[in-house]
Order: C-alpha cells, then sequence, then structure tokens
C-alpha cells in the first residue's frame, strides 16, 4: 500500500491538458480559459452617473439653489448637448455624463416644480459618478489558465469578448462491473443490488466540467469485461467500478492488463477506498475505484477529479484541505489515512467539524447527510473536542 499523496502523484505524473477549443460565453462555464483575453473597450466606457437624479455642475451647488433642467438622459441615450451656467439635466443610473457636468445630485436631495429643481439638501462631496475605465482600462487582460464562472464569464462579457479559448472537457468511460448489479428502474432478483455510485460520479464528472460516457454494466467474466473495454475507445479517461479487489470473481485487475492497461499502482494506504487501482491505457488515465459506494465516491474527489482538473489544465488540481476544530472527540486512528463523513459548521468562534458515528463504506444515507471529509492522518493520536483537524468539502456543501 502506499501513502494518499503518493498515489494522486501518480495519477498526475505525466498528464498533460488536453486540446483547446473555442467556445460561446455562454457555454465556457466550467471551463480553464486556455489563454489571456484582452478587454476591447474601458468599463465603463464612459463616465456614467452611479445614481438617479440631476447631472449638475458643482459651482451651481449652494443651498437652495435653483437650475433649470434642461433635458434627460436615461441609461443608453446619451445627452448631446452641454450644461451652461444653472442648468441640469435629469439623469438616471448608467446613463452618460453630459458635457460639463461634474456631479451628480440624487433626487432626494432635490424638490422639482415642473422643468425646475431646487437643491434642498447638502449634496456633500459624494460626486456619484463611476469614471471611465473605473472597472478596467481598454486593453485589460484576464490572465490564464483559470476555472471560468460566473464572475469570470460576466467580466468576458463586459470585456466584449464573446468567445473564449478553453481547453476540451474530458471524456470520460464510466464502466460498473459485477453480476450484483442492476441499473434502476430494472427488476433485480433477491440476491441482487441497485448500482448506485455510478450516478455520483457521473454528476461530480459534469459538475467538474467533464462529459461522463455511462456504458452498460459488464458481468464477471473476461469475455464481458473485454467487449466493455472496447466501448472504452475514444474516452480521454477510463474509469471502472469494482472488481478491483482480489477476490475469486475480481476480474477488474487481469481484464485491465489484458487490454493494455499499464498498471501504476493498486493499494492506497487509505479508508474508505483501500483497493484502488491506477494506470494508463493507450497513454489515457485508467482508474479502477471500489465497488462499495463511499469507497468509490471518496475515491472520485480524491483522484479522479484531480485527473480531470489537470486534463482541463488546472495548475493546481488536488484538493485542499481546509482548518476546523472538531465538535466532539475522536479516536485515535490506525495505520491508514481516514476520510471520515461528517457535519461541517459555522459557528461565531469559526468552523467547526463532528464525525458520523457510522462509517461503513455502504452507507450512502450517512454520506447524504455529511458535507465535509474529516482527514484523520495515519496513528494520529485520539483527539478532544476543540483541537483543530483538517478536512475536505464535499462537492454538494
Amino acid at each position: 500500500m502506499i501513502p494518499v499523496e503518493e498515489a494522486q502523484a501518480l495519477c498526475l505524473d505525466g498528464l498533460s491538458p488536453l486540446p483547446t477549443e473555442t467556445l460561446p460565453l455562454v457555454r465556457a462555464a466550467g471551463r480553464i480559459l486556455a489563454r489571456p483575453e484582452r478587454a476591447t473597450r474601458p468599463q465603463p466606457p464612459f463616465a456614467s452617473s452611479a445614481m438617479d437624479g440631476y447631472a449638475v455642475r458643482s459651482v451651481d451647488l449652494t443651498p437652495g439653489a435653483r437650475l433649470a433642467v434642461v433635458g434627460e438622459a436615461p441609461a443608453g441615450h446619451a445627452w448631446d448637448g452641454t450644461l451652461g451656467p444653472g442648468e441640469a439635466l435629469r439623469i438616471f443610473t448608467g446613463a452618460p455624463l453630459p458635457n460639463g457636468a461634474d456631479q451628480v445630485v440624487i433626487q432626494e436631495d432635490t424638490a422639482r416644480n415642473g422643468d425646475e429643481i431646487t437643491i434642498v439638501s447638502d449634496p456633500g462631496d459624494n460626486l456619484n459618478i463611476r469614471p471611465q475605465g473605473a472597472d478596467f482600462p481598454q486593453g485589460f487582460e484576464l490572465t490564464s489558465p483559470r476555472r471560468l464562472g460566473p464572475s469570470e464569464l460576466a467580466l468576458l462579457a463586459a470585456m466584449n469578448v464573446a468567445n473564449v479559448h478553453v481547453y476540451r472537457a474530458p471524456e470520460v468511460a464510466l464502466l460498473a462491473t459485477g453480476d450484483e448489479l442492476v441499473m434502476p428502474g430494472g427488476a433485480p432478483r433477491d440476491d441482487q443490488i441497485i448500482a448506485s455510485n455510478i450516478f455520483a460520479l457521473s454528476s461530480m464528472i459534469e459538475a467538474a466540467g467533464g462529459r461522463p460516457r455511462i456504458l452498460p454494466i459488464a458481468a464477471d467474466t473476461e469475455e464481458a469485461l473485454a467487449q466493455s473495454f472496447a466501448l472504452t475507445e475514444g474516452a480521454d479517461v477510463v474509469v471502472t467500478i469494482g472488481g478491483a479487489s482480489v477476490g475469486d470473481h475480481d476480474l477488474v485487475g487481469p481484464a485491465a492488463s489484458a487490454w493494455g492497461v499499464e498498471r501504476q499502482f493498486y493499494k492506497i494506504a487509505m479508508r474508505p477506498g483501500k483497493p484502488l487501482m491506477s494506470g494508463r491505457i493507450a497513454g489515457r488515465p485508467f482508474l479502477g475505484l471500489p465497488g462499495n459506494p463511499v469507497s468509490a465516491i471518496v475515491c472520485g474527489h480524491l483522484f479522479l477529479l484531480p485527473v480531470l482538473r489537470r486534463l482541463m489544465g488546472d495548475p493546481e488540481p488536488l484538493p485542499r484541505p481546509r482548518a476546523a476544530r472538531l465538535a466532539a472527540p475522536v479516536r485515535a486512528n490506525g495505520p491508514r489515512a481516514h476520510y471520515m463523513r461528517a457535519r461541517l459548521d459555522q459557528t461565531d468562534s469559526g468552523p467547526t467539524i463532528r464525525s458520523f458515528d457510522r462509517q461503513d463504506s455502504s452507507l450512502l444515507t450517512v454520506l447524504s447527510e455529511a458535507n465535509a471529509l474529516l482527514i484523520r492522518p495515519p496513528h494520529a493520536p485520539a483527539a478532544d473536542a476543540g483541537e483543530a483537524v483538517t478536512y475536505l468539502p464535499l462537492a454538494h456543501a
């Protein structure tokens, strides 16, 4: 068995980002920007009003001053005149500031009577103007690589960038194995169970920006597995679920070797997820995940998602542990790192975490209640409430 950190390094070793493609912004969410993008105009592109009110010349602002309203400028419609002494322009948020004006008086500080306003309150020193380029200048560069979330997409749109160059989304072949499995909605025998973890992994892949390809469940025969491996052609990553242990009916290892998988490692010093297999098949990443649902999902967070992030161009693909304090004691740990399903809560004194009592790797109900994985290093001593620990947030948290 090898440590988790060594296994993660081997999974990522030699992997390079996939080729790039150009996508419209509406399809780029979750992708990694492959090259910098530059703004073709400043934002805002003109000095604009930050409030609804009246554009004026600040020299005309004295308590009780009366100004003639000479026009109106709603957003998207600039007024093409120039303000003169004693004049004001009705203006709305986002509208261009007219020539001659250097301040906007909010409407609450004025009283209007026909085409005249009176300054009824001291407007103070706030100009209520957004200068041209206050957000970013023309030529501003959004650097790469970076994951494109809602904020980045909004920024690119404001930069007048309609299409972006991103790394291609990896396609992941998901192959569940085992005579005991039946897809949801099927008619299982009394000695069969419903395939479940494949749907969690598919969701995780999609959330990470990848494209899952769910293959038919493979029976526990060498012939069936060989046929199933043939269906993985064209995928960027091949993932099997189940059959990775050493039982008489665990045939994934031999079938993978026969198909050409070059194994990197088998078995990790962790729980859940000890019987994890990793390798390459024609240069493509291969992961043989355990069949127990929680084991497969935890291994998905620790190993599969980092592989996908690296293929998508993320320079820091590994999950980053965070700090919290124990809300309840935990027992001493054994020789394997333990990723315990836990509940993280935010308190006035900071985040606290409490592990669930039941940690069996088959219990999906516990996983559904968890929003974090409490990390217990190998041979960690017992810890009391209040002690500092590390955790990983779960994707749905």
